[in-house]
């Protein structure tokens, strides 16, 4: 299987991509009405705050690609990152991780109190959907599914049951569990991205079960990536660190030497399937090799 592709010579590079995410993120966001308006501070505060955006800009990268509408798949994937902004503004709560830093900021609940903070989270939940449902240049019916597939990732099968697990975590788990929890954490929004980007370019059903395949491996990746840096110092970071301590996970059940060789062997699928789909010279599969390190 092979999609008709956008040569790589021709991508913008992630730094170009960053700065048009972050600039029409801040276009796209709610601008507070006077000094009262804490719940739009807070959206933006929680959105706009120095990130990697990995997830818009795999939107962008593997839409266009399959060459779907750049001003399209910009708004699509600033609607992703309110997403992944809120779920990060609720995992820090203090009913949940009750974590003190974020992005190497207060987190905002901290800067504007859980009332706020909570508000603010709903409040980009509901920005994101309204963005996706008024994507310039697509026809009613994409962006109806595209709402469809969104809301599918965040609710009680997607995120929502993966936070959920995560916080009744009982103690010792299998690793197929953890694993199926990391997925619902964090591969539940890849899938959502990269569904939702291959809709937009009008991509065939196949090419949209690979990029399925895809989001599958390198959430997993993601996740282990993220277990391996939460024994890291916080300065280094930018976020509380130690935050997995005493719960389930595939670090404290399996050790890092083999956490290391799976996030590897994710990776790997991850490589073989984009090659499938673009070919060898992938501007997604280049962004994946710089977002985890060209070595592994």
């Amino acid at each position: 299987m092979r999609a008709l592709v956008v040569p790589l010579q021709d991508a913008p590079s992630p730094e170009r991509l960053r700065g048009r995410i972050d600039a029409r993120l801040s276009e796209l966001l709610p601008r507070p009405a006077d000094h009262r308006d804490l719940v739009c501070m807070a959206m933006r505060e929680a959105a706009l705050a120095a990130g990697k955006r990995t997830r818009p800009l795999m939107v962008l990268i593997a839409g266009r690609e399959l060459g779907g509408d750049p001003a399209a798949l910009l708004d699509l994937g600033c609607a992703v990152e309110m997403v992944h902004a809120a779920s990060l503004v609720l995992d820090d709560m203090p009913c949940m991780d009750n974590a003190t830093l974020r992005r190497g900021r207060p987190t905002i609940h901290r800067r504007f109190g859980e009332d706020v903070a909570a508000l603010a989270s709903v409040g980009l939940l509901s920005q994101a959907f309204a963005t996706v449902a008024a994507l310039p240049g697509v026809a009613p019916t994409a962006r109806t599914r595209m709402v469809g597939v969104l809301a599918t990732a965040i609710g009680p099968q997607g995120l929502v049951r993966g936070q959920c697990l995560d916080l009744r975590d009982s103690g010792a788990r299998a690793a197929d569990d953890i694993a199926d929890t990391n997925h619902l954490k964090t591969g539940a929004l890849f899938a959502a991205a990269l569904e939702m980007a291959a809709l937009l370019a009008d991509a065939d059903d196949a090419t949209r079960r690979a990029l399925g395949r895809v989001a599958l491996e390198l959430g997993q990746a993601f996740q282990l990536q993220d277990d391996l840096r939460d024994r890291h110092d916080s300065a280094s970071t930018g976020k509380d660190s130690h935050q997995d301590a005493g719960k389930s996970t595939l670090l404290a059940l399996l050790g890092a030497d083999e956490v290391e060789r799976r996030l590897r062997a994710h990776l790997r699928r991850a490589r073989d399937t984009l090659a499938d789909i673009y070919g060898e010279d992938s501007a997604l599969e280049a962004y994946c090799s710089r977002l985890f390190g060209a070595s592994r």
